[in-house]
């Protein structure tokens, strides 16, 4: 695999930390532009942090040295030097998806880690072990757009990234409903307890929009193409709550499913240990080598114990069982800004890049 020149673009937030951290001595994206607003344009990335490195490892060198360019007044000079850039920048969402666009339209692939473009119709939102296939929208999104390189592909939202991978792979059930109740660490809303002393023994019951996202976006990954678009299915029926807990990273999700065929428990536990997606298919440096893994104890997975299992890129399960309302229930857990955020949007560049769309 050829080495990829890869730009950030909103360098300076948590996910865009995160990606900082997580391009440090890949093996095939180096990392060559850092780009944010117009307050740390001009800057050295360190300058511009301002001690607000909040990774937990050490802020690389390399990356401390380098100037900050202006994500849009930079915008044709960093397409020009990258064969892609990252996105993860604080926008409101129409600011958003124009930028993206725009450097899409430079001829530069955007993967992003924003919600702007999640239902944009030719738009491919994607969990490579799940509905890798999905990159095959990229045609024609590029047809729309008049291009013949650029294109924006998205990762999910950071909560589904738990319980989605639990439930797809049963899709020879029929599952039908699910209900999901998240508990999210305040890292999702970039907050660290220094920056957010009220979380502390505190609980919220709201996050706005996420609910919704949790409904919605599911359909799209169990969507197909036609006609040049990702047409979302009908079902699974999801119903969400999504709830903010003190917790640093780590969404956890409890979840009640009913399937057309019902399965039973060990042909559910069958199908989670031997689930292979497209990600480890094709080995890419980022996937997990067991993508899913359950837990037999009763009070397994935790939080603090298991989200940083296979490099935060794996997905915990643990207490299946029949439930008197639903057929079964269960509870799944995930980093949230590992294969939630910025890890998961780095295994979906991997796998553009094994799949030929970014050369």
């Amino acid at each position: 695999m050829k080495i990829f020149n890869v730009g950030v673009v909103g360098a300076t937030g948590m996910v865009g930390q995160r990606f900082v951290s997580l391009l440090e001595n890949h093996p095939w994206f180096k990392l060559t532009v850092l780009a944010a607003s117009a307050r740390s344009a001009g800057k050295t990335y360190g300058e511009a942090l301002g001690g607000r490195w909040v990774m937990p490892t050490p802020l690389p060198p390399e990356a401390a040295r380098m100037t900050v360019l202006n994500a849009a007044t930079d915008l044709c000079k960093i397409a020009q030097s990258v064969d892609f850039v990252f996105c993860a920048v604080d926008m409101k969402k129409d600011e958003i998806k124009a930028l993206e666009e725009a450097y899409a339209k430079a001829e530069c692939p955007v993967i992003s880690n924003n919600s702007a473009h999640r239902f944009t119709p030719d738009v491919p939102m994607i969990i490579p072990e799940l509905n890798a296939a999905h990159t095959q929208i990229i045609p024609f999104q590029r047809k729309r757009l008049g291009t013949k390189r650029g294109f924006v592909a998205v990762k999910s939202n950071c909560s589904l990234q738990s319980y989605v991978p639990a439930l797809y792979p049963l899709n020879d059930f029929g599952v039908e409903r699910a209900l999901v109740c998240t508990y999210q660490a305040i890292s999702g809303a970039g907050k660290t307890f220094d920056t957010w002393p009220e979380m502390a023994d505190n609980v919220i019951p709201f996050i706005g929009g996420e609910e919704e996202k949790s409904e919605q976006e599911p359909l799209k990954i169990w969507g197909e193409i036609s006609g040049g678009k990702i047409l979302p299915a009908g079902s699974p029926r999801f119903t969400a709550q999504c709830i903010r807990v003190p917790v640093s990273n780590g969404h956890l999700a409890a979840v009640f499913a009913d399937f057309k065929n019902k399965p039973s428990r060990d042909d559910i536990l069958g199908v989670w240990q031997s689930f292979r997606g497209m990600a480890q298919e094709l080995g890419l440096p980022s996937a997990p080598k067991q993508f899913l893994h359950y837990f037999d104890e009763d009070n397994m997975p935790q939080v603090k114990l298991q989200r940083d299992l296979e490099g935060g890129m794996a997905v915990s399960i643990g207490r299946l069982r029949e439930d008197t309302q639903y057929q079964y229930k269960f509870v799944c857990l995930s980093h949230n800004t590992l294969r939630g955020a910025a890890g998961g949007a780095v295994l979906l560049a991997e796998l553009l890049a094994a799949q030929g769309y970014i050369d």
